[in-house]
């Protein structure tokens, strides 16, 4: 069933669990996040990432896709346009069908990133669409460049930011990047930052920057208060390892035949993650 974020975040909050969130781009990386998370009776979101809607699959193009495929489950599935940077793209995504969009204003000072979010709450009101404000900033770990002090979120920044947006939920930056880590290297998140967030706001939190966190963080960010992860690289990471994979085995492989089990192997690590953040059996 084709949904917003709203519900499913809403009941995570008061269940203190999260649901995944995967970066996809094609009809193929969103069916297999589907069928992954149909396969454990678990809500999930489709993040589409702004990149990605702009140079592979624009909105008008892949929100008929999703929908089709959420109300051919019997899940709870969203579409989120993840890291939408420019107000005309999200205010298309919601006209085009997203269920819900994640307004990134975080290189705007604390005024400007709550009168950009603030816009898009409101126009996303028409649409009954779920809308993420983001506060504070993560990092990019493939450019070197890894989450300081002084990028985390401010709590007091977090409580008013969420007062006066009105969005439905709240990422927030607590020792994260984005990218893929180097082999071997475990980010150091502020817990303490996130438990003081929760406190504060009492509303459905959200981490960026999921992939390569490991289980043990992914663990304590659900028992504090995180109620939807984030995945990107480790979903595209393990579509990359399966062709590897296929390819060794099988040079002259079909590639519809291997795309098709792309899509398979693909969805161990989708429930993987969705046993983690125990949202296992959590859709309505």
């Amino acid at each position: 069933m084709y949904v917003s974020m709203r519900g499913m975040l809403e009941r995570a909050n008061q269940g203190n669990y999260a649901v995944m969130a995967i970066n996809c781009f094609n009809i193929e990386t969103a069916r297999a996040v589907i069928t992954a998370a149909q396969t454990l009776r678990a809500p999930i979101i489709v993040n589409i990432v702004q990149e990605h809607m702009v140079n592979h699959c624009d909105s008008n193009l892949i929100a008929p896709v999703v929908k089709k495929l959420a109300e051919r489950a019997s899940v709870e599935v969203a579409l989120n346009f993840d890291h939408g940077e420019d107000i005309g793209l999200l205010k298309k995504a919601l006209v085009d069908g997203y269920s819900s969009v994640m307004v990134d204003a975080s290189r705007y000072d604390l005024e400007g990133n709550i009168k950009m979010t603030k816009e898009i709450v409101e126009f996303a009101k028409q649409f009954d669409a779920s809308v993420e404000g983001e506060i504070g900033c993560m990092g990019a770990s493939e450019g070197g460049n890894y989450t300081d002090e002084a990028m985390k979120t401010n709590p007091d920044d977090a409580l008013r930011f969420a007062t006066e947006t009105g969005i439905d939920a709240l990422a927030i930056s607590i020792g994260t990047s984005h990218g893929n880590y180097p082999e071997g290297y475990v980010p150091e998140f502020d817990f303490e930052v996130l438990k003081k967030i929760k406190e504060l706001t009492h509303m459905p939190l959200v981490l960026h920057g999921g992939s390569g966190s490991g289980d043990e963080n992914i663990k304590k960010c659900v028992e504090y208060g995180i109620n939807k992860i984030n995945v990107g690289c480790d979903f595209m990471n393990a579509n990359v390892a399966s062709i590897k994979r296929q390819l060794e085995e099988n040079p002259d492989i079909n590639y519809w035949v291997m795309m098709h089990q792309v899509e398979i192997d693909s969805q161990e690590l989708v429930k993987k993650y969705i046993r983690l953040s125990k949202s296992e059996g959590k859709s309505l």
